[in-house]
C-alpha cells in the first residue's frame, strides 16, 4: 500500500538559467502538483575546450559553484520562496542533451524550454529542445517562453 503523501512519478526539467527554462520550470511545478510527482531540476556544465591552453582546476571548481547558484536561482525565480512540490536540484558534468536524456531514463516526463528569436525562427525548436524531442525515452514538454 502506497503513503497518500509519496509522490506518483519523477518529472525532469532542463534548467539553464534562460527565460524559457525558468518557464518550463514553473509549468513542470505546475503539472508536478497535479500528477503528485516530483521534479528533479537538472542543469549540466561543460570544461571550456580550446586548442593550445588548459583551464586551472579552481575555475573547474567555480565553474560548477556557478551553475549550482544558477540552477538555486532559476529554482526560486520560478517557484517563489514556498514550492508547492519536491524538487530535486541535479548538477551534473557534461554535455547538456546527453545530460538530460540520461536524466530522462525512467522519467514521466521530460521538460525543456524553448529559446525564440523571433519571426519565423522564433516558432523553430532550439538545438537542445529539438534534439529532446527526437531522442528522449519518455513524453517531452517544450514550453516557450511567452514574449510582451
Amino acid at each position: 500500500m502506497t503513503e497518500q503523501n509519496e509522490p506518483h512519478g519523477r518529472i525532469v526539467v532542463g534548467v539553464d538559467g534562460s527565460q524559457s527554462s525558468i518557464d518550463a520550470l514553473r509549468w513542470a511545478v505546475d503539472q508536478a502538483r497535479t500528477r503528485g510527482a516530483v521534479i528533479e531540476a537538472v542543469t549540466a556544465w561543460q570544461h571550456p575546450v580550446s586548442t593550445g591552453w588548459t583551464v586551472p582546476f579552481e575555475a573547474v571548481e567555480d565553474l560548477a559553484t556557478i551553475t549550482r547558484k544558477v540552477l538555486d536561482d532559476a529554482i526560486v525565480q520560478a517557484t517563489g520562496p514556498a514550492c508547492p512540490v519536491e524538487i530535486q536540484p541535479r548538477v551534473v558534468q557534461g554535455v547538456t542533451v546527453s545530460s538530460l536524456l540520461e536524466a530522462a531514463q525512467g522519467a514521466d516526463l521530460l521538460v525543456v524550454g524553448s529559446r525564440g528569436h523571433g519571426g519565423f525562427v522564433g516558432a523553430l525548436l532550439g538545438s537542445v529542445s529539438g534534439h529532446c524531442v527526437q531522442h528522449a525515452p519518455c513524453p517531452v514538454v517544450v514550453v516557450r517562453h511567452a514574449t510582451a
